[in-house]
């Protein structure tokens, strides 16, 4: 018994040890801000150019299911309301109010679900149209760009004073050759590991010529991935038919 609990507890001091490699190994050290102004701006610049943000602003309505393949959004950009589904739930919203109708099984709830209902419909937009396309959010108020050197190249240190559910956040986006994103570390408060570092790839570009990535990766397995995507000028076109958003009026 006693050569088993020494053998258990050299298991356990070895665990300890690679735990601890791994955390020190993925955690990045959170820059300083570096340099501001027509420099940092410039910089952001390119990179929404990377993506066509101007080909983004004229997507009127785009459609995606996030992650897991069990969180499906219908974003109509131009009224700013979305209908994201889970499960048996379902929520139409209005994003800029924070409102909205909620529903189980197709029937709808009132009081204190439908007020967890939507702040929960709230709180999943907000993350998960962030990973669809945080890009064109780099000017936004609120946001400090900076430049800072990484590796002898220029990367873009982004800070979010406010905004989202989270303020306070902050990315640093690596970037490639064509400065459209290669990879982000991100020093959020979600996170226990600051400077976790994740990809940018599977880069798709919908009918409107906006530019997605659709997988993310880190510690070499893909965590967010981006499927069912498709986005128009406007909602009636990639949705025909009656307004699914009728009932918000």
């Amino acid at each position: 018994m006693r050569r088993v609990l020494r053998v258990l507890g050299w298991l356990l001091a070895v665990v300890v040890v690679a735990l601890v490699v791994l955390f020190l190994a993925v955690r990045h050290p959170q820059p300083e801000r570096g340099e501001t102004g027509p420099a940092a701006d410039a910089l952001a610049h390119a990179v929404e150019q990377s993506v066509d943000a101007a080909a983004w602003a004229r997507t009127g309505a785009v459609r995606w299911t996030y992650s897991t393949g069990t969180l499906h959004h219908l974003w109509d950009r131009q009224r700013n309301l979305d209908r994201v589904s889970w499960g048996d739930q379902l929520v139409l919203l209005d994003v800029a109010k924070k409102t909205g109708r909620a529903y189980t099984n197709g029937k709808e709830v009132e009081g204190d679900e439908k007020a967890k209902l939507v702040d929960k419909g709230y709180k999943r937009f907000i993350n998960d149209s962030f990973w669809l396309n945080p890009l064109p959010k780099l000017f936004d108020d609120g946001v400090t760009r900076s430049v800072v050197q990484l590796d002898g190249k220029p990367a873009l240190y982004v800070q979010y004073a406010t905004g989202g559910v989270t303020p306070g956040d902050a990315y640093l986006w690596i970037l490639g050759d064509d400065h459209r994103p290669v990879a982000w570390r991100l020093f959020v408060q979600i996170l226990k590991v600051r400077g976790l570092q994740g990809t940018w790839e599977g880069w798709t570009t919908l009918s409107t010529g906006a530019v997605i990535s659709t997988a993310h990766k880190m510690l070499g397995l893909t965590t967010v991935r981006i499927t069912d995507l498709a986005g128009a000028a406007t909602l009636s076109e990639l949705e025909p038919g009656p307004d699914p958003f009728a009932p918000l009026r």
